[in-house]
């Protein structure tokens, strides 16, 4: 197998683990990548001291996967006084590559940092620079990479990238023909999975009616089962997508009822009733209500029941209470709307990271992906751990970069940029770059809490959390993906569910 080839020099095999990766297929190697990583990092080889791409990559890849570098390694090229040195400039792929490893940072890294800064401002520059002849595919790895970082970027989305791009990109090596076809049948060969995983969820989403009974109902199912997609990809995930596109249907529904159609009173009957859950509560509430939370009881009941039987752990307490407090929180937005208060940030976003649903995607994904339960993993669960909380905050962050003036537009409650700015009475313009560096922030303290996790819960969760950060950040890339999806992100479901990779 190629990524055993014993005549294959580091950097040479680091650069495949990266190909791999970005292609898609990494999962197929898992076993093969670790052991060519383990050996890297325990021969603490220095690789070639004068490549910044060689020394950036290794950094990158072994942070990634969770082997402890320290930021000093990029030390060799600083100068005396703390700063990359200028001559670096001028090797753009070192600069791409120091760029993707400076967001494997966590706080408190003055030199990644530095990185940051450094590369971004030479990338920008080469970009910008009119006068210079320049390779075609670099630029296109360089803007690729200004728009987002590799290590922020929903895998499946990028692998569709990247197939293209390493097309006519890959170096003259044997082995990329034989790659780049085994990257595009396997894509092939996981949409055809996800196209069937489609049919089943129309199916269900007609067999719910809600399209027939409640006339406000947002058939989203495509944006939702894309979120699916984003948690984890894999072909071997199909239940546990067909859960998760349920739940952010329902999601999708429910945040409406709150938002827009229900009054006040009736959100307050609302919100106590579902506390006692149990459908022959809501009687006394209007019809659509009890047509959206009859469906909604019966089928977050059997996934509980399906996990119960399958773990013998019982279950449905957990997702009776991330549901309850996702309601009581909806329930204290709509009293700020109705009464007009305007929240101060703090208020805001200790409300807003459980109102954006990060919690109760990623407890129910526990139970899905979890095969075994420790006393400290189910009591962590249950109070949301900090990496739930992480990730669900990047969330509300790219949620209201994208969807703020649609909402604010629908008459809803100011968001993260309105609350900065009339807690510092500063220009719209400021504060959206405070909310961007609020983003940046939090994924350090992600990619930190990563590692912390790891003595509680298993990868595929950390993942799962990981990949809530990704996928947010793609459906809101262009603006309320989710909501009111553009023709781009419209372009994007077509290449990612309909059609195939021409072979």
């Amino acid at each position: 197998m190629l990524l055993n080839k014993e005549e294959m020099d580091s950097v040479h095999k680091l650069e495949l683990v990266d190909t791999i990766q970005r292609l898609g297929v990494s999962y197929h190697f898992q076993n093969e990548i670790m052991r060519i990583l383990e050996a890297i990092y325990n021969s603490n080889e220095k690789l070639n001291s004068h490549d910044l791409n060689a020394a950036s990559l290794k950094f990158r890849l072994l942070r990634q996967h969770s082997f402890d570098v320290p930021q000093e390694i990029f030390k060799e090229f600083m100068d005396e006084s703390g700063k990359f040195k200028a001559s670096l400039s001028k090797d753009m792929k070192g600069m791409v590559s120091l760029y993707e490893a400076s967001y494997l940072s966590i706080k408190k890294e003055k030199i990644m940092d530095e990185a940051q800064d450094f590369a971004t401002k030479h990338m920008k520059d080469y970009i910008n620079d009119i006068n210079s002849t320049k390779d075609e595919n670099l630029i296109k790895l360089v803007s690729h990479a200004l728009e987002f970082p590799q290590h922020w970027r929903e895998p499946r989305q990028e692998a569709r990238w990247f197939i293209d791009f390493y097309e006519t990109s890959a170096p003259a090596e044997d082995y990329v023909s034989s790659l780049l076809y085994f990257a595009k049948l396997d894509y092939n060969m996981v949409q055809s999975i996800y196209q069937d995983e489609l049919k089943n969820l129309s199916k269900w989403w007609k067999d719910t009616e809600w399209g027939e009974k409640l006339g406000f109902a947002r058939e989203r199912l495509m944006e939702c089962y894309y979120w699916s997609v984003g948690y984890n990809s894999h072909p071997e995930f199909s239940y546990e997508r067909k859960v998760l596109t349920a739940i952010t249907a329902f999601i999708t529904t429910i945040d409406d009822i709150y938002d827009v159609y229900a009054t006040l009173e009736e959100l307050e009957v609302l919100t106590e009733l579902t506390k006692r859950w149990d459908a022959a509560d809501l009687d006394q509430l209007p019809d659509y209500v009890k047509v959206c939370f009859t469906v909604f009881y019966n089928d977050i009941n059997e996934v509980a029941k399906v996990a119960e039987k399958k773990h013998g752990v019982t279950i449905l307490p957990y997702f009776q209470k991330v549901w309850t407090d996702l309601f009581e929180a909806y329930l204290l937005e709509a009293k700020w709307y109705h009464s007009g208060y305007k929240p101060s940030l703090k208020e805001y976003l200790d409300n807003a990271w459980i109102t954006i649903t990060g919690p109760i995607i990623l407890t129910h994904s526990y139970f899905l992906t979890a095969t075994s339960f420790t006393d400290e993993a189910l009591q962590s669960i249950r109070n949301y751990p900090k990496i739930v909380r992480l990730a669900a905050t990047i969330l509300r962050i790219a949620d209201d970069m994208g969807t703020s003036y649609h909402e604010l537009e629908r008459g809803d409650n100011p968001k993260l940029v309105q609350c900065y700015m009339k807690d510092n009475g500063v220009s719209e313009e400021a504060a959206r770059e405070y909310v961007k560096q609020l983003l940046i922030e939090n994924w350090k303290e992600l990619n930190e809490e990563r590692l912390v996790a790891e003595s509680t819960f298993s990868k595929p969760f950390i993942n799962m959390c990981m990949n809530l950060g990704r996928i947010a950040l793609s459906i809101y890339m262009y603006g309320d993906g989710h909501g009111a999806p553009t023709l781009k992100d419209k372009k994007r479901s077509t290449y990612l569910f309909v059609n195939p990779i021409t072979m």
